[in-house]
């Protein structure tokens, strides 16, 4: 990956909606070219998705938490159930006094505490630390820079 790809992905995650033409303007190169780096890169899995940023809040689910999971197990045939909790947006194995951290969101704390209740349900979890996050400062794309 050279200069230029990074440089695409950074437009790329600025604005994906962006022509091949305005992508070229910034990068120097045709539309046509940019096209074919845009696919490489597809293909070698740099890029893979383009989606929306969408605002959470604005789809009524402004309660974001982070769910340390303790487990009694291994728990990397877990991963299933988690990612069937449609409030869990990601699961991650982790080192440290956890097993699994995850990242939730629910409408209210009151929904919180039920996925609380099914993923503690789920067999090998032994315990949950929920950590409610108050306010966002930021959060930033990877940076290709």
């Amino acid at each position: 990956m050279d200069q230029i790809d990074r440089a695409l992905i950074a437009q790329l995650q600025r604005d994906a909606t962006q022509s091949y033409a305005a992508l070229g303007q910034s990068v120097g190169l045709s539309a046509g070219a940019v096209h074919e780096r845009v696919r490489k890169l597809r293909e070698r899995g740099a890029i893979r998705a383009t989606t929306v940023d969408v605002d959470p809040k604005a789809l009524g689910l402004g309660v974001l938490s982070y769910v340390m999971v303790d487990s009694n197990a291994w728990m990397g045939d877990t991963a299933a159930a988690f990612a069937a909790l449609p409030e869990v947006q990601e699961a991650h194995v982790i080192a440290g006094a956890a097993s699994v951290l995850l990242k939730v969101r629910t409408p209210t704390t009151e929904q919180l505490q039920d996925v609380l209740r099914r993923i503690y349900d789920i067999s090998g979890v032994s315990g949950t630390q929920a950590i409610v996050v108050l306010e966002t400062f930021f959060e930033r794309p990877i940076a290709v820079g």
